[in-house]
């Protein structure tokens, strides 16, 4: 469970600094061997915020694709991804960041600042930005950035299963699990493996 219950205490603060648009952001799929990174930018609209806002870990799938819907409905929203290729290419680390960076750019309205979770930031956003260690527990906007891209990501993943069913992907997204392991070490890696992780790269190795 999250640590803290996020709120709109650093949101409201930057709006009574006269900053108009204050965007969350976050992404979802930095550990996984397989498919995207996905980051999302959220601006609540502050007299409409949907009930229930937390770190999309603390929710069960039915409550994130609920609130998923009402994000949407209510607020200013954008994504971006960078695939599994491109990740190998850059690091994991450079592409989440710059999927952030991204995601904040691809909003319908500009941002005039925002809430980055973890400890780091983009080094090219088009506005200012703060990071939020543990941001998706605290920062209602964040919160909600969690959702759209946890949602998102295991959407893709899901789709994914249909292409590569011999993966598993609908049950583990990707993400490092025994039965992913297993698959990996008999089938070797497919299109949207990581090849840059270490496990992928032995499994291709084994199967040379």
């Amino acid at each position: 469970m999250a640590a803290f219950q996020p709120d709109f205490t650093l949101e409201t603060l930057a709006l009574s600094k006269g900053i108009k648009n204050v965007c969350g952001v976050d992404e979802a799929g930095r550990g996984p061997l397989a498919g995207p990174v996905i980051a999302a930018a959220v601006i609540l609209d502050p007299d409409n915020i949907p009930s229930g806002l937390n770190d999309s870990k603390a929710l069960t799938e039915k409550r994130r694709s609920e609130l998923f819907d009402a994000i949407l409905a209510t607020s200013q929203v954008a994504f971006a991804t960078v695939a599994a290729g491109r990740i190998d290419a850059m690091n994991i680390r450079a592409a989440s960041l710059y999927a952030m960076e991204q995601s904040v750019r691809a909003l319908p309205v500009c941002a005039n600042h925002a809430l980055i979770d973890g400890n780091a930031l983009p080094p090219n956003m088009p506005c200012s930005a703060e990071a939020i260690v543990k941001g998706d527990a605290r920062s209602l906007s964040i919160a909600a950035a969690s959702i759209i891209a946890k949602v998102m990501r295991d959407r893709i993943m899901v789709r994914a299963d249909t292409l590569w069913p011999q993966y598993g992907f609908s049950g583990h997204k990707g993400y490092p699990t025994a039965a992913h392991r297993d698959a990996l070490a008999r089938l070797g890696p497919c299109q949207i493996h990581r090849m840059s992780f270490r496990p992928v790269r032995n499994a291709l190795v084994a199967k040379a």
